[in-house]
């Protein structure tokens, strides 16, 4: 599933995907497949991606049912 709570947050903060790979310590294509829901990160990096986004978890990756 795209995680596009990603992807608008880190628009909202005028983010590349580069600059959020920066601030985490990861690569762009990590960013990348994360937002296309490829990749599942680890609880650090959803920690740090919370932290760089200023967003919590549940913000960032809480599942809704309602959510197609």
């Amino acid at each position: 599933m795209k995680n596009l709570r990603i992807k608008s947050a880190r628009a909202a903060k005028d983010l590349s995907q580069q600059q959020l790979a920066d601030l985490v310590g990861v690569s762009r294509q990590t960013i990348n497949a994360i937002e296309l829901g490829n990749y599942n990160p680890t609880i650090k990096l959803c920690l740090a991606l919370c932290k760089a986004l200023d967003k919590t978890l549940d913000e960032l990756f809480w599942e809704d049912n309602e959510t197609p």
